[in-house]
């Protein structure tokens, strides 16, 4: 119980502190109007560090259009093509509605699931005054998997969970960035007795950067002891993105095949010991669909 109300603390003082289809994404990213050349740009090339959200929010008028693929497992054997012949796929759509706004919705193939989230930049790092780039996530998903539960009468609410976050994160160097991302998810129905409600979770990642369209990923998830079932893993990822034009590939190697936060923390099975292993990757394409008004 301590350790909840510490790390409820720690998130409510982060919260209370002070075309796109062009050729090139990183020269878009670079250049900066001369009113806002004192914040920090380009933290992260991607609105995903792997599977989970960067701090970084679209463009106002950007639509971007992401597809997460995730093969089986490494360990399925020569019989599944070692994870080939299994796949998971989320589609989703990412708007900017300002700078600093971004509202998405999403469809996974795992349990059929939907999501909708809105993504916030609340505090933007500058040379001077503010070290660190704060934005605030909050997402609802609902699942419409065929209910299967014979003990539980079937109820809307119980298809439901939430997310909140709080990502911060630092550009320490051109090369290098590091986030931290407290996290909290709300089941209203939890798959096992010994699983709560709430889970808590602190993510843990960066990225250093090989070349101007070449950058190398980290991602963790620690889940705070004593929450969920012992089958239940920590996600860890590694990847790389690639950038090339308008599009940012990213390639990965996860022990988690859910794509979205209800998924990757609180009900991860996977474990790297075990060769619970997916590659995966994300292509995200970004179109200019609204021109941003000019003085």
């Amino acid at each position: 119980m301590v350790k909840r109300y510490l790390f409820l603390s720690f998130l409510w003082a982060v919260v209370a502190c002070p075309a796109f289809a062009q050729d090139d994404l990183w020269k878009l990213a670079q250049s900066q109007d001369s009113t806002q050349s004192e914040f920090t740009s380009a933290t992260f090339k991607a609105v995903r560090l792997l599977n989970g959200h960067t701090v970084e929010t679209n463009k106002a008028g950007v639509l971007l259009f992401l597809i997460a693929h995730r093969f089986g497992t490494l360990n399925s054997g020569a019989y599944e093509l070692w994870g080939l012949d299994q796949a998971t796929i989320r589609l989703g759509l990412e708007y900017g509605l300002n700078d600093r706004f971004t509202a998405g919705v999403g469809r996974s193939s795992l349990e059929k699931t939907y999501d909708g989230f809105l993504k916030y930049k609340l505090l933007r790092q500058k040379e001077t005054g503010m070290p660190v780039t704060v934005t605030l996530f909050t997402s609802t998903a609902i699942k419409t998997l065929k209910w299967t539960e014979p003990n539980v009468e079937e109820q809307f609410k119980y298809r439901l969970t939430y997310t909140f976050q709080a990502l911060l994160a630092r550009k320490l160097t051109e090369r290098v960035s590091l986030q931290l991302a407290p996290t909290m998810v709300h089941r209203n129905l939890v798959p096992l007795a010994q699983d709560e409600n709430n889970v808590y979770a602190m993510g843990a990642g960066g990225r250093f950067k090989i070349n101007k369209r070449t950058t190398f990923n980290a991602e963790y998830f620690y889940l705070l002891p004593g929450q969920t079932a012992d089958q239940f893993r920590n996600c860890l990822s590694l990847g790389v993105d690639i950038e090339t034009g308008g599009h940012v590939f990213q390639l990965m190697a996860t022990n988690a095949q859910g794509m979205i936060e209800q998924f990757f923390i609180p009900r991860n099975p996977g474990s790297w010991n075990n060769g619970d292993i997916y590659f995966g990757f994300n292509i995200s394409r970004v179109f200019q669909v609204k021109t941003a008004k000019t003085e």
